[in-house]
């Protein structure tokens, strides 16, 4: 769920080996309940663009999209209406801490760990399918990936990177609060400023996760890994990634970024007016609905 996402990778980085991506759409849409009915169409497609799925895979996996859907549908989306709920509460409170907003972020992280490892017999059957033309599709898109990140946050002046991490940002707190002042968004650029940028490490992170999902789906081709073995090699590196934040060679910059990114955030709901916080929560009471007529097959 792409909630307090004020960088690229700050939750979306969690959204590895596919197959959380729909959540992170559907959350930071309008229509989440639009969205949500044609995730399993949308996620094939993004699979696609990134393995090319050819004619032996594609009526199998499609199920298995199905399949997690169900699951997914059934079980977690009356917890997301909740996590919504007290997310209304603590705005309509007029005084949420920082505090709060760091044990939301550990709630929405926990909550996409649960879709990943639910996901791993899935994750395994498309790993043990995949030849070797589609890892090299795969690193292709990898690298485009990696060129469009240089060029909208690494290029220019330091103030240029930083300008482009404010405009990110920007578009998170207008799809919750509406438009923002001058003033305003003066007060939330210097907010936002104050937070550690270095993109080099958000791209070394990036392309440090893509060599390891890349290295696993070749040594599950070269070794010929059972189901078993492959689940288990995808839980480790699933594992591996949700705790890259706490590596002694970057804890230090992800816990400074996370605090202070909190603390942006704060400022941002601080400052807003009574009309902007009646913009959120009727924002917010739209997404209550949608997940709760989703969790009734509506």
């Amino acid at each position: 769920m792409k909630k307090f996402n004020t960088h690229p990778q700050l939750l979306q980085r969690v959204r590895l080996l596919f197959l959380a991506f729909v959540v992170v759409l559907a959350a930071g849409c309008s229509s989440i309940r639009f969205t949500y009915n044609h995730g399993d169409t949308l996620l094939y497609y993004w699979l696609n663009a990134y393995i090319d799925i050819d004619s032996d895979q594609s009526d199998w996996v499609k199920k298995d999209i199905d399949s997690l859907f169900q699951w997914h549908r059934s079980t977690q989306l009356r917890d997301y209406a909740g996590l919504m709920t007290k997310m209304q509460r603590q705005l309509g409170d007029g005084n949420v801490t920082q505090d709060e907003l760091l044990a939301d972020y550990r709630d929405i992280k926990a909550r996409t760990e649960l879709l990943a490892f639910k996901a791993l017999p899935q994750l395994a059957d498309l790993a043990m399918s995949i030849k070797p033309d589609q890892i090299a599709q795969m690193e292709k898109k990898f690298a485009k990936n990696n060129a469009d990140f240089r060029k909208k946050f690494m290029s220019g002046s330091v103030q240029d990177q930083q300008d482009a991490r404010f405009k990110k940002s920007m578009e998170q707190f207008e799809l919750w609060f509406g438009s923002f002042s001058r003033d305003q968004e003066a007060a939330l650029h210097k907010a936002s400023d104050a937070r550690p940028l270095d993109n080099e490490i958000w791209l070394q992170e990036r392309t440090l996760r893509q060599k390891k999902i890349v290295a696993l789906l070749r040594r599950v081709q070269q070794e010929k890994l059972n189901k078993e073995q492959t689940m288990s090699a995808i839980h480790n590196l699933l594992r591996d990634m949700f705790d890259r934040m706490d590596a002694p060679d970057r804890k230090a910059f992800f816990d400074a970024y996370v605090d202070n990114t909190a603390k942006f955030i704060v400022t941002a709901i601080r400052l807003t007016t009574p009309e902007q916080k009646a913009h959120a929560q009727k924002r917010m009471q739209g997404w209550i609905s949608d997940f709760n007529a989703l969790a009734q097959g509506k």
